[in-house]
């Protein structure tokens, strides 16, 4: 039964989900840090990275809906041998478990930072390695209770409200739009010291294109539809609609954090100079709502990312996704401990935390890239509806694309390693 427009309308979501996940801590600290530092020159990263995220989620998408498994599971349902699944599972959580550790410490750190903004009384090491607790023991029992739902629907509200705020303010204030055009089509890396420029190219790459997601969609989107004759369109509907306005927010940010552009500096960035960019239109009430909105972001992305690394990886090892089980429970807990205790013991700003952690994952995101196309690609999988030609060239150029930006960062992401760590 073929469906209209409005309905396939009323029935998106999944997609929503990815936008609300990628709208994070990580994006918002990137995004701004990218606009501050060099005006909107990189604007062609998000765009590139938008258009990458539709193509790699709609892949992932469709084979939930095909195969009615995650990805993890696909995985396992093609490669049978015992090498190979090992194989697969280094691979898969060294993606995504790994990742997400590194994404977990940017949103605690996200959190914190939002909470400086509207508190700056807080804004010492000792209150960081306090709030650091206290949002991971709260984290926790939500996680462990399993009632965030209603919570993490609240906070994403919260998101949303900020971003279309910045979509606001990115009208609200005068611009060289001609000169935004031309920035948004045409690639461009200023130079910087220490490659810090190309830093901030994989950061934003690596925070809209989310290994994680990857995961997160299939497994939706197998609970959610399961006809591929009339799901598929539906569910491309979803991913442009929802991820298209999710682009759209981080380019704004870029725009409104650009009026700081020549007179910011990264390594003292708080809260509090990035809700600068809001003061055009909400004056001195920016700090507070930037505030609320990074601490939301950043909370409620605390609790979807251990999560998505712990159904990732159960999916691949063959565990199953029940929750209630406790070896997805120790999953989970490993991945918000561990961010607990990389906040507090990494010396640095959060800013720099938080950009370091998705500069980390555009260099995860290859493999995972590589193991969905393997996967979309499989006739035994996908039947007819296994990738044609036209999204396997796409998806070659995106994951050679990444592929290229992690080499050509490697020297200055090691270099920015040593100093992340070494304080």
């Amino acid at each position: 039964m073929k469906k209209s427009f409005w309905q396939r309308l009323k029935e998106v979501g999944p997609g929503a989900i990815v936008a609300a996940a990628f709208i994070g801590p990580g994006t918002v600290t990137s995004c701004f840090t990218s606009g501050a530092s060099y005006g909107t020159t990189l604007l062609w990263a998000i765009l590139f990275s938008t258009l990458s995220v539709i193509i790699m989620q709609s892949m992932a998408s469709r084979l939930g809906i095909v195969t009615q498994k995650g990805l993890g599971e696909a995985l396992r349902a093609k490669f049978t041998g015992t090498g190979s699944r090992i194989l697969l599972a280094i691979l898969v959580i060294a993606a995504v478990f790994i990742g997400n550790v590194a994404y977990e410490t940017g949103n605690i750190s996200g959190s914190i930072l939002g909470i400086q903004a509207v508190s700056p009384v807080l804004d010492t090491n000792t209150w960081k390695y306090i709030l650091a607790g206290i949002i991971g023991v709260v984290a926790f029992i939500l996680l462990f209770s399993g009632s965030y739902k209603y919570i993490e629907k609240f906070l994403t509200g919260l998101v949303v409200l900020m971003g279309l705020i910045f979509l606001v303010c990115a009208f609200a204030y005068p611009h060289d739009w001609g000169q935004i055009l031309r920035n948004l089509f045409i690639p461009s890396v200023p130079d910087s010291e220490g490659g810090r420029s190309w830093m901030t190219v994989a950061a934003l790459m690596g925070t809209t294109v989310v290994p994680y997601n990857i995961y997160l969609h299939a497994s939706s989107s197998a609970k959610k539809w399961s006809d591929p004759e009339v799901d598929i369109k539906t569910s491309n509907l979803d991913s442009i609609l929802a991820i298209g306005l999710g682009g759209l927010i981080s380019m704004a940010i870029i725009i409104c954090a650009s009026i700081l552009f020549g007179n910011y500096d990264p390594t003292g960035a708080n809260g509090k100079t990035m809700a600068q960019s809001l003061s055009p239109l909400l004056g001195s009430w920016a700090t507070v709502i930037f505030g609320i909105g990074l601490f939301a972001a950043g909370f409620s992305s605390a609790i979807t990312a251990p999560l998505s690394a712990a159904f990732a990886s159960s999916g691949i090892l063959g565990w199953g996704e029940d929750m209630k089980k406790f070896r997805f429970k120790i999953i989970w807990m490993i991945v918000l401990i561990f961010g607990i205790v990389a906040v507090c013991t990494i010396g640095k700003s959060p800013t720099e935390i938080i950009l370091f952690a998705q500069a980390a994952n555009a260099f995860l995101l290859p493999i995972t890239g590589i193991l969905l196309l393997i996967a979309c690609n499989d006739k035994n999988l996908m039947g007819k509806y296994k990738n044609g030609v036209i999204i396997n060239i796409l998806a070659i150029i995106v994951i050679g694309v990444f592929l290229f930006i992690a080499a050509r960062n490697m020297t200055a992401f090691v270099d920015s390693a040593k100093a992340l760590f070494a304080a």
